[in-house]
């Protein structure tokens, strides 16, 4: 599972409380200028665009909601919120797209339950939207596909950019307080957005290895390939260690089916830890 989160820095969310199409924002019914503006800004931004809904049966009356949230060169996590009743009003999606925007705000909560799109995200889906609403009630939303249907239930947490996968009710719950109070666990992280997937798998083995650690108290600071074969020096923030050496193979897993609702078989990269040593 480690190495599996796509790479990307900025997420479009759009609100949409009827029934989601199996191609998500692509396959709204939206007053075609509008959508092609969101489109076009979007890929600009080289932004992902996902659909939301709040968990369960509750019917918000009013506005729906859209946001832009930013993962910074810097670190920083930045959000914009607004609101859309008439499809033109989503056009503010491309001006936010150009704009910083704010930073202090709790990380979202992003729950793929995109049944639609594949019948595993809904049915491992919805019991871990079930449970985290339960807790955090206004940070959770279910999101339309984020990628790696084979992981579900998936948790984007955004901003951070950071996917973890193969959650269930409770483990949801304890890896979100842990993410919340700023340890990071290896067990079902699938990795962080603004790393290469062997990057990701380097940060996880270190994470496995010293323990949890902050989403920024590991950073890559050495990345050379050779082949199939990856060596990745990780700086670590005290008390984790300073230096951590990586050494991994990267290899094509044997072809499975990676999606519940895809009849056909593909192969898969999965990256081996070879050595890890604190230099």
């Amino acid at each position: 599972m480690a190495g599996t989160a796509p790479r990307g820095f900025v997420w479009v969310l759009v609100e949409h409380r009827g029934g989601w199409p199996v191609n998500g924002f692509d396959g709204l019914e939206l007053e075609p200028h509008t959508k092609a503006l969101v489109f076009s800004a979007a890929q600009a931004a080289r932004a992902r665009i996902l659909l939301i809904r709040r968990h369960g049966r509750r019917r918000h009356e009013g506005p729906r909601r859209w946001a832009v949230l930013r993962h910074d060169d810097s670190g920083a996590d930045r959000q914009h919120w607004g609101t859309w009743s008439r499809d033109e009003d989503l056009g503010e999606i491309a001006t936010a797209l150009g704009v910083p925007g704010e930073t202090g705000r709790l990380p979202v909560l992003l729950v793929c339950a995109h049944g639609q799109h594949d019948p595993c995200c809904a049915v491992r889906g919805r019991p871990v939207a079930d449970a985290l609403n339960e807790r955090w009630p206004e940070l959770v939303w279910e999101c339309s596909h984020v990628g790696g249907d084979r992981f579900a239930a998936n948790v984007v947490v955004a901003p951070d950019g950071v996917y973890y996968g193969g959650l269930d009710a409770e483990s949801s719950v304890s890896t979100v307080e842990e993410h919340l109070a700023g340890r990071v666990h290896a067990e079902h992280l699938r990795g962080y957005t603004d790393l290469f997937p062997p990057q990701q798998a380097a940060v996880a083995a270190a994470l496995g290895r010293f323990g949890p650690a902050g989403r920024h108290d590991y950073t890559v600071a050495e990345t050379v390939r050779d082949g199939d074969r990856w060596r990745i020096r990780l700086a670590g923030r005290p008390p984790r260690p300073g230096l951590v050496e990586v050494e991994l193979q990267s290899r094509a897993a044997p072809p499975r089916q990676l999606t519940c609702r895809g009849p056909a078989t593909s192969s898969a990269t999965v990256y081996e830890v070879t050595a890890l040593r604190i230099v």
